[in-house]
């Protein structure tokens, strides 16, 4: 666990909105000042993580988002928010969808398309100034919008190791379950592992419910991970009440430590709850953050439990 002060610190913060029922916080007219921002550094410090220990993204999925033309007419359809991890803030998940929410009844433009780049607008400017940082907004009308991309040529640890023949004992983030063994080099360069499981399960913060992702691992070195000792790792996940962003960073930071890979992606997909999705990728280099958690033009494609 994190430092206690900062994680307590953090759980204030968050419990704004988190845990919360009914309220004043179910706004159906445009209600800016519901958004909640995360200092980063709080979840950072008790590992030893800083804001250049890693380059990537927090792309958010947002699938219950409408407002209304100056006529009345519902516009709705999917927001994809960007916002890159070396910003100082992140925004509280319950309050980006109470903030999404006032729009519903917001008389944006008079017309369908401007309205939907009036929605773009403000909600990049609101969160470039809470977040004070450059995020990226895009609005999906149609599934026509934005070509759905998925993770390719990743293995399921399920299919590498016989996952019966594991004896799980570890459920509270345990590093020491990591087990290498000496990759040979192939045509002068180390070896990749691309691996993939659906077993990655931690807990909110603040109210306890369950958060269920799968994982995604890029990985190249001299060092790499067995798959039944990755597979126990990230099962050791199983009972920690963390954000997501912050779990993400933490296999990262397991990763690095544990095999000092020459490069190393990690991305967790987690399962929609509330009307949005939360999807953390952290990585060594920048061309190795896969193209549809940035750019406009692409989507990700949903895995099983999303």
């Amino acid at each position: 666990m994190a430092d206690v002060k900062n994680y307590q610190e953090v759980v204030d913060i968050a419990s704004k909105h988190l845990g919360k029922v009914g309220g004043d916080g179910y706004k159906d007219t445009y209600s800016p000042e519901l958004l909640v921002k995360v200092p980063r550094y709080l979840n950072r410090e008790g590992y030893g993580l800083t804001s250049d220990s890693f380059v990537g993204v927090d792309t958010w999925n947002c699938y219950e988002v409408s407002a209304i033309t100056t006529k009345g007419q519902p516009v709705a359809g999917m927001l994809k928010i960007v916002c890159p991890s070396n910003s100082e803030y992140h925004v509280e998940s319950k309050s980006i969808k109470l903030y999404l929410n006032s729009f519903n009844m917001t008389r944006i433009a008079d017309n369908a398309r401007d309205c939907i780049s009036g929605i773009e607008a403000r909600v990049k400017r609101d969160l470039d100034e809470l977040l004070e940082t450059n995020t990226t907004v895009s609005f999906y009308a149609s599934e026509e919008e934005g070509e759905p991309l998925t993770f390719i040529n990743y293995k399921d640890l399920g299919d590498i190791v016989d996952l019966d023949k594991i004896d799980f004992t570890a459920f509270q983030s345990d590093a020491s379950q990591l087990k290498s063994y000496k990759a040979k080099k192939e045509n002068l360069a180390w070896p990749e592992l691309r691996l993939k499981s659906n077993l990655l399960r931690s807990n909110c913060r603040v109210t306890n419910q369950p958060d269920w992702g799968d994982v995604y691992i890029k990985i190249k070195g001299e060092n790499l991970p067995t798959a039944d000792s990755l597979a126990k790792y990230i099962v050791s996940h199983r009972t920690v009440s963390h954000f997501h962003e912050e779990i993400c960073e933490m296999v990262y930071k397991h990763l690095t430590d544990a095999f000092q890979p020459e490069q190393l992606m990690v991305a967790c997909l987690y399962t929609r709850r509330g009307g949005l999705d939360i999807n953390p990728v952290r990585a060594s280099h920048n061309m190795l953050i896969p193209a549809m958690f940035e750019e406009k033009e692409f989507r990700l494609a949903k895995t099983l439990r999303q």
